[in-house]
């Protein structure tokens, strides 16, 4: 059975849609200075990312009408909602780095025993 929260997961569960949205935080934000700001995107999972929490309403795009041109983007009020509960996710993964460290530092050897 289809979940209909699933594909809103697959979204803002991927490598990249969550660290855009961190940074989007601050307001408005040009592409290029969010490709530096995330550091390690391609401009085409940019781009790409970026259309996708447009197109579900999160990231709001504005295209000045200049030479040359320039696009910034900035966090909907529905965006502003789900970057509150990154940074709260941010929070907690601060918080438990090391415990997790130190977990996976135990158990790495028993990872085959889950084959």
């Amino acid at each position: 059975m289809d979940c209909p929260s699933r594909e809103l997961l697959d979204l803002i569960g991927g490598k990249w849609a969550i660290l855009i949205l961190c940074c989007l935080q601050q307001g408005p934000v040009r592409s290029g200075e969010l490709k530096r700001s995330v550091g390690g995107i391609s401009q085409k999972m940019l781009t790409q990312t970026l259309r996708e929490l447009e197109r579900n309403g999160l990231v709001h795009r504005v295209s000045h009408p200049e030479v040359p041109p320039r696009v910034e983007y900035s966090l909907t009020t529905l965006g502003k909602s789900l970057s509150g509960v990154a940074r709260e996710l941010e929070k907690w993964l601060v918080e438990h780095y090391n415990a997790i460290l130190d977990h996976r530092e135990k158990h790495a050897g028993s990872i085959e025993d889950y084959s």
